[in-house]
């Protein structure tokens, strides 16, 4: 499938090692875990340093504001990949179709306005300053305005879930680049907080919503049993996924920490459903919004392959997909689901429901809020109810390690990280000149 580079967690979805049901997609089985580490140890409960944070960096992937913008967005997200404006245009017409625009930033803005009511409800008094990765504003911009209003040491929050590169690692280096670019590099700090793809108040609204399009189609007479349960997720290039994770988990071509923690996020969804529900239905991980070369082999099955063979096999009459790996319905999940998923289950004769993502549900407000608490106060207990267990405030060794050599903020070997990212540019600029 054509793939919309717009998304709050970038490209960092992935397939899973064990699926449910016997219907699974054998790809689903193929990838093995990565390698498990004791979930009391520092690769599960490393704390982030106690510092005065006077401000929260609310930091997102970035989306067009109108047609003008689409190109120049576009050029940001590939940038360094040496992509032509007319293979840019061709993929352009998802944000084309929606009027140039981005439901992005607006879904964030109104995510702020109401994170800003509850910390105050709380009593933190912290000012939330907006920034993105690929338009306006930018986190240099915002990184600027706090240093400018005289706070020093902020506390990233991203609206990203899961660890992988792009939803992770690269805000940490997004993070480092910035104050090296600003020139603030020791004068002002950004701590990200920990993924929280295992927070109640992520999964909690999904799996509600989730119950409720099950209610929807038994209603209209589908019966449970002929109802396959979609959860989706971002794919990404295999070697990206096997290297989601620190260094002591990782596991040649498995789906790294990416897709077992996509996984432990689609079982507790389906368990929250045990009470309400007297049978459950089949359920699966797959993936959508592929993009680069043919030849690279990325996490599968595609979810529209999955509704076309889930058609052939008369396996079901009804799909029901769900947007795990995304935090709000921006343009990835109203294109390549609510028009491409949904116009495939057409074609096949299927019924079809999309459940919301989290987005501005009070619930995930509370946890991101909670995010923010927990870095302030050590004593406030941390919600993880997934069976992946906790995860660090400070990431591990090579954690969802990158193609190129770049610095990055929280993690154990950051200050590596930097003078590593320092050497090599100053051997390209002496290769240069």
């Amino acid at each position: 499938m054509t793939t919309t580079p717009d998304t709050t967690a970038g490209p960092e979805n992935a397939v899973g090692p064990e699926a449910a049901g016997p219907d699974a997609a054998p790809e689903a089985t193929e990838l093995p875990l990565p390698r498990e580490v004791d979930r009391d140890s520092d690769t599960h409960t490393r704390r982030g340093e106690q510092r005065e944070f006077d401000a929260i960096l609310f930091s997102s992937f970035g989306g067009p504001d109108g047609q003008d913008d689409v190109i120049p967005f576009l050029r940001n997200v590939t940038r360094g990949r040496g992509i032509p404006d007319e293979r840019l245009e061709e993929v352009s017409g998802h944000y084309r179709a929606l009027g140039g625009r981005s439901p992005i930033t607006e879904q964030n803005r109104a995510m702020i306005a109401s994170l800003q009511v509850e910390l105050a409800a709380r009593g933190i008094d912290l000012p939330v300053y907006f920034g993105n990765r690929n338009w306006e504003p930018y986190n240099a911009e915002a990184v600027r305005a706090l240093h400018a209003d005289g706070r020093r040491h902020a506390l990233g929050l991203v609206t990203s879930a899961f660890s992988s590169y792009s939803s992770c690692r690269q805000y940490r280096e997004d993070f480092a680049m910035v104050l090296e670019e600003t020139g603030l590099v020791g004068e002002v700090t950004i701590d990200k907080v920990r993924v929280y793809f295992n927070h109640p108040g992520f999964l909690d609204p999904v799996a509600d919503g989730l119950g409720e399009a099950l209610g929807r189609l038994t209603e209209a007479g589908h019966d449970v049993d002929r109802i396959a349960v979609l959860f989706s997720t971002h794919s990404v290039p295999l070697t990206m996924a096997e290297a989601s994770g620190p260094q002591e988990t990782r596991v040649e071509g498995s789906g790294g920490w990416y897709v077992a923690q996509h996984l432990a996020a689609c079982r507790y969804v389906m368990e929250q459903l045990d009470d309400t529900m007297p049978q459950l239905p089949d359920w699966q991980l797959v993936y959508q919004s592929r993009s680069g070369a043919p030849h690279i082999p990325w996490l599968e099955p595609d979810v529209n392959d999955v509704i076309e063979e889930i058609a052939a096999q008369k396996s079901a009459d009804a799909v029901v997909v769900v947007p795990i790996g995304f935090v709000t319905d921006h343009v990835e999940v109203i294109w390549d689901l609510d028009t491409e998923a949904k116009e495939t289950a057409a074609e096949q004769g299927l019924a079809f429901e999309r459940v919301a993502t989290s987005g501005t549900d009070p619930r995930f407000i509370k946890a991101l809020a909670d995010l923010v608490q927990e870095r302030l106060d050590p004593a406030f207990p941390r919600q993880e109810v997934t069976d992946f267990g906790p995860t660090p405030d400070v990431c591990g060794a090579n954690c969802c390690v990158g193609r190129l050599c770049r610095p990055t903020t929280s993690g154990v070997d950051s200050d590596q990280d930097v003078q590593r990212a320092r050497e090599a540019r100053e051997k390209e600029q002496a290769d240069a000149s």
